[in-house]
């Protein structure tokens, strides 16, 4: 089938975060990269998933089971993707069909029915909470291989923004990096032994399937189980606008620290820290300030 043209979004954001030069070359070669996973795992591609950074469409397999393809710059993330994924092995995430991470390709289990746990939270923000630690847990086991830290996230982050502003913040609040530059480094160092994390859990990260909830799109990372808490805490996207966002972060704080057994002011203390990491990654492929996830910070502050 011929594909549709690449919507303008997902054009501008592949540009802004790999480059005018890279960007453009890889969205150039896009159309022959899919026909050749096509051709090399035997597939009939579909429609495109909404596409926002990578691409991502439904394909079904020559025995005639659903999957999905996904496409991306090799530059990316995708390499660590993969090497989580065969880490989970199915357990709590989607299974990785085949792999040619030089070419920037994946072919996943697709998820059915495939609905988001955005879908639960909006009935029930308990039970949504519940389910993105339970997937959580499921997925953290100890990886046999190096991998990157949490701790090299941040070292990165915080070095990039002294580097990019003389030993400043810029933009952003100093008392707030600050803090969550000094938080991160002392949670780092009282965590635990390390396990595989997801990296990114959140609501729009967890779909249903015939296997029970299944996270996708996992970054790769290791550190303690509690850090997963900070992406549930500032999503979905809206949260850090709502008027009972004290009151909602409370709660979800009270259910992640007893999904996670550790005491709540540590679930706060990485949702403070990681967040703040959060800002300064966006802040750096955007230039611009995400007040939204700076007053979540605030709300975990007070």
């Amino acid at each position: 089938m011929s594909r549709p043209p690449l919507p303008r979004t997902f054009v501008r954001n592949v540009l802004d975060v790999y480059g005018q030069e890279a960007g453009s070359a890889w969205l150039t070669v896009l159309p022959d990269l899919l026909a050749e996973a096509a051709r090399r795992w035997s597939l009939t591609l579909g429609e495109p998933y909404p596409l926002t950074y990578n691409y991502v469409t439904r394909a079904t397999r020559a025995d005639g089971s659903a999957a999905v393809l996904k496409l991306a710059p090799p530059a990316g993330e995708l390499r660590f993707e993969a090497a989580a994924l065969e880490h989970f092995a199915g357990t709590g995430a989607v299974r990785l069909l085949e792999a040619d991470v030089a070419a920037g390709a994946l072919l996943l289990e697709r998820a059915e029915p495939g609905s988001l746990l955005t879908a639960v939270h909006e009935r029930d923000d308990d039970e949504a909470t519940r389910i993105a630690a339970t997937v959580g847990l499921r997925l953290h086991r100890p990886a046999e291989r190096p991998f990157r830290t949490v701790e090299d996230w941040a070292v990165a982050a915080f070095g990039w923004l002294r580097d990019r502003y003389g030993g400043g913040t810029g933009p952003l609040p100093a008392d707030v990096v600050d803090r969550a530059e000094r938080e991160h480094a002392e949670l780092v160092a009282s965590s635990g032994p390390p396990v595989m994390l997801h990296g990114d859990l959140h609501h729009g990260n967890m779909l249903t399937s015939e296997r029970g909830w299944l996270a996708i799109d996992p970054h790769g990372v290791l550190g303690e189980p509690a850090y997963e808490a900070a992406g549930l805490l500032r999503n979905p996207p809206g949260t850090g606008t709502r008027p009972d966002l004290r009151t909602l972060l409370d709660r979800r704080v009270a259910v992640l620290a007893e999904a996670y057994g550790v005491d709540r002011e540590r679930i706060r203390a990485w949702g403070r820290a990681h967040n703040v990491v959060s800002v300064l990654w966006s802040h750096e492929d955007g230039g611009f300030v995400d007040e939204e996830t700076l007053a979540v910070v605030a709300a975990l502050a007070g």
